[in-house]
């Protein structure tokens, strides 16, 4: 199995999830989409079975025997190792201290707003900027439920920090709407065709 397999975004998610409890690939599947529109997208069958397979020959998962539910084929349930608990803190502890650049669809998007001239940014910002109140107002909802219903916060608290991000781009959003109503975001008259590509620091500069 291939070394990259390993470095896959989903080998955290997967090892977390059985640090709950043992599962099978069609649970797994299963219950990363429900918990992340991320993962909703980006995993698909194949890619969480090639997943369990590397972490199983890296000796991170092991085989619990087979399961039965009616009609269905068997399935084999999967557990984490003493080597996969191991690993699943060594890695939650370095993104943890190590913030890592992650570059979203949206910013490459913002890079290039120029190209939608003055009044086609405003329409469009002002579209997402709504959009994000709404998504935002129906997950606070659910958090206050849940919290409300008794789960603990330490359970929910990947939620609040989406929600903490969320805000945060609203805020800059809003902002950055009102310098273009007001004209004091500068708008190259060759903007529509031409974009600064993104500053991005290097890592001296960011220690420095």
């Amino acid at each position: 199995m291939p070394r990259r397999a390993l470095d896959n975004p989903i080998v955290l998610a997967v090892l977390g999830l059985l640090l709950e409890q043992p599962s099978h690939p069609h649970q797994m599947l299963a219950e990363l989409r429900k918990r992340s529109d991320n993962h909703a997208a980006a995993i698909t069958r194949g890619t969480l079975y090639n997943t369990v397979a590397a972490l199983t020959e890296a000796g991170w998962l092991a085989s619990q025997g087979q399961q039965r539910l009616g009609n269905r084929p068997e399935r084999t349930v999967y557990a984490l190792t003493e080597e996969g608990r191991d690993e699943l803190v060594r890695r939650l502890d370095s993104q943890i201290r190590n913030p890592e650049r992650e570059f979203s669809q949206f910013l490459g998007a913002v890079t290039y707003l120029g190209a939608l001239g003055v009044s086609g940014a405003v329409e469009a910002l002002v579209e997402r900027a709504q959009r994000l109140r709404q998504r935002t107002a129906a997950d606070e909802k659910r958090l206050a439920e849940a919290l409300a219903a008794g789960v603990p916060r330490l359970h929910v608290i990947e939620a609040e920090y989406a929600l903490c991000l969320a805000r945060a781009e609203m805020a800059w959003i809003d902002s950055v709407i009102d310098d273009l109503r007001t004209g004091s975001l500068t708008w190259p008259t060759d903007s529509a065709t031409t974009s600064t590509p993104p500053v991005t620091p290097n890592r001296g500069e960011l220690s420095a």
